[in-house]
């Protein structure tokens, strides 16, 4: 297992949970990045591991943005794309992932950590949690794929006000944005997001990769392409032991028991 500094791993029925624990804020620096990609890779190659969640250590925050001191460190363009692409590459990781990546955000949410939390497939709010997209009031923008993630969920007027203000929002309108899933109390965040978890564990790995994929991969495509990857990802269905043992679970009116195969 790798060392890691600012980032805790452990795996429990089925699921992977990577903790952000950088105080106070859980801030984005490079080791933190370097440590969560790692612990990613972790998840992605355990074979028991069907669902991954993440969330941030203590109770102030998920991820407050990035460490304004290593930005200050920035001097010049190319020393700015080397840090733009080590958020990038983590974030495409975590959104081309095979495996649902649950966002359990128990703490104030901005910038990096809004960033990530768009590029994880699900995302459960606590209901005093406060999201947004602050870096114009550095003098910069989002950097980690915020400007293009956020139009896409809420929409290019609404991301354009929130980017361009700089204004965090709270949990309840983010819910309202369809920019989180679900709003719960605060202390129940890691539970809700455990449950999810478990739901989405109980579930063929075989069909679940091949959503994702259809889903993932569809949104980049015109809609006659993405029908026709639907399509694909139905055929590689059909012969798989899950897909019959599905079927005959649902007719034999009880639960399946998917082998993942």
């Amino acid at each position: 297992m790798a060392d890691l500094q600012n980032a805790k791993y452990s795996v429990e029925e089925r699921m992977a949970l990577i903790t952000i624990d950088h105080p106070p804020v859980n801030a984005f620096n490079a080791q933190t990045v370097r440590d969560l990609d790692a612990a990613l890779d972790m998840a992605l190659a355990d074979e028991t591991v069907k669902v991954i969640i993440i969330t941030g250590a203590g109770q102030m925050a998920f991820v407050a943005g990035a460490d304004i001191n290593e930005i200050n460190q920035i001097k010049n363009a190319d020393q700015a794309t080397q840090v733009l692409r080590a958020g990038h590459n983590l974030f495409h990781k975590i959104e081309r992932s095979k495996k649902p990546v649950i966002a359990a955000i128990n703490g104030v949410c901005l910038g990096g950590g809004l960033e990530m939390a768009m590029a994880c497939h699900l995302r459960i709010a606590g209901d005093r949690v406060r999201l947004g997209q602050p870096e114009i009031n550095l003098g910069i923008i989002p950097g980690w794929g915020g400007t293009q993630r956020l139009q896409r969920i809420v929409g290019p007027s609404k991301a354009a006000e929130l980017i361009l203000t700089g204004d965090p929002i709270t949990a309840q309108e983010a819910y309202r944005l369809n920019l989180v899933n679900k709003v719960v109390p605060m202390g129940d965040v890691l539970k809700e997001a455990k449950g999810l978890a478990r739901k989405l564990a109980g579930k063929s790995a075989v069909a679940v990769g091949c959503a994702m994929n259809a889903i993932e991969c569809g949104r980049h495509l015109p809609l006659a392409e993405a029908m026709d990857l639907e399509i694909e990802q139905w055929r590689r269905l059909v012969e798989s032991e899950d897909m019959k043992e599905g079927v005959q679970a649902f007719l034999q009116k009880r639960q399946p028991q998917f082998k993942d195969r």
